[in-house]
């Protein structure tokens, strides 16, 4: 590994985000004068995501089909069930602590807010129920959901794909190969696109930063404290407490390997976008084999979403308690178990953060509309959940790794 190079890429982007941050302010008080100008780093802001999910449907799908086939069926089962309770738990804590941080902050006491209008399309559509989600997961046609980007009926098909080649052995060594080479394709052109990492978390920010200004953040100010401690909290403090009692890796040596994963989730708000970053990350920096962050990753960025599920927690509420409404603590129960099974489902959900959103009020009957209340600095607050999903990704996968070996 070269760590000088790495060093060196980190700064770069380092440097991309304060350009980003000030440009984008300088746009942002340049107003009408600046239409042109924004235009073009809107359009360059989208280019660079497109770049990024290009890769992921190949990337996951050769990642899960070569990570199952590899696999033995004991130490596949003993992987899958470990991920799969390590991601539930940590998800519920992260949700149990926004509860906890909203209930002391009370940010919504008092707050006098302006009903911002709610997206039509969230208004008039019902949103999934739970049994739409479980028949979500199995793909009726997978060319379908390939096309769609139908991220967890995608995992399951490759899943079983993965299975069934483990399960032909020596028949299916011609397939493996293949799968194999797609897979080293893949991380070809993700290194590519890498390279554009600093010029494209420049451009997202100040389109970012350029939108919103930071007059609509006075009103909300004690909303997104809450949301922000709680995340800093799970992602400071949570998380790397993990790592380092079930991982066996310390903390700052983990953040400095994830770290280029953690400023791209900043920047493009996407664990899928991001995943190409997060999987480069845990193999080459912090050590995990490919055939467990290849097996955990996937999963984790479509599934995994700590630092949604805190957010909804504390959304629901915010939103509870600006409208004058007392939630009990049986109430809050439903809270914390609707929001982590939205926060899982949210992937295979267009407009995700909304519907799932939707899910949470419905379950305590809470009104829609104070969804409102919150759009004007949820696009910033997506940045630094995103930041907590991917975190709780990288964490699971250098969890695994050690669970999983069972080596010092």
């Amino acid at each position: 590994m070269d760590t000088h190079r790495e060093v060196v890429s980190i700064r770069w982007v380092i440097t991309g985000i304060v350009v980003g941050v000030v440009a984008g302010l300088l746009l942002n008080w340049a107003g009408g004068e600046s239409l042109a100008l924004f235009g073009v780093v809107s359009l360059g802001g989208d280019l660079f995501i497109r770049l990024l999910r290009m890769v992921i449907v190949p990337l996951v799908m050769t990642s899960l089909i070569s990570a199952a086939a590899g696999l033995d069926t004991h130490h596949l089962g003993r992987l899958g069930s470990f991920t799969f309770v390590y991601y539930l738990s940590t998800t519920l804590f992260a949700v149990a602590l926004g509860l906890a941080v909203v209930n002391i902050v009370q940010p919504g006491v008092g707050a006098a807010l302006q009903g911002a209008a709610l997206p039509e399309e969230v208004a008039t559509r019902e949103p999934p129920t739970f049994a739409d989600l479980l028949r979500n997961l199995i793909p009726a046609n997978p060319i379908d959901a390939l096309a769609r980007t139908d991220m967890l009926q995608i995992i399951t098909f490759s899943l079983v794909v993965g299975i069934a080649l483990n399960l032909l052995g020596e028949r299916g060594k011609t397939v493996r190969l293949f799968v194999d080479e797609v897979l080293e394709l893949s991380m070809v052109i993700v290194r590519w696109v890498l390279r554009l990492l600093p010029i494209g978390v420049a451009l997202l920010l100040m389109r970012t930063v350029g939108q919103a200004g930071w007059e609509v953040f006075l009103p909300l100010a004690r909303y997104m404290g809450a949301v922000l401690g709680g995340l800093a909290i799970h992602g400071l403090l949570v998380l790397p407490l993990l790592v380092w009692v079930l991982g066996k890796t310390p903390p700052w040596r983990f953040f400095r390997g994830v770290s280029p994963a953690l400023v791209t989730a900043l920047s493009t708000s996407s664990s899928s976008a991001t995943l190409p970053v997060t999987m480069r990350c845990v193999e080459n920096d912090l050590g995990v084999p490919g055939h467990i962050s290849r097996f955990c990753l996937p999963i984790g960025a479509t599934v995994n979403m700590d630092g949604t599920a805190l957010y909804e927690a504390v959304a629901a509420m915010f939103i509870a308690q600006a409208y004058g409404i007392s939630l009990d603590l049986t109430q809050q129960v439903v809270v914390l178990f609707t929001a982590t099974l939205a926060a899982i489902g949210a992937a295979g959900i267009p407009s995700a953060g909304l519907f799932t959103m939707v899910i949470v009020l419905q379950a305590v009957n809470l009104p829609i509309e104070g969804i409102g209340l919150i759009l004007a600095v949820d696009r910033v607050l997506d940045m630094f959940r995103t930041m907590v999903n991917v975190e709780g990704d990288a964490a699971g996968a250098v969890v695994m790794k050690r669970l999983t070996s069972g080596g010092s």
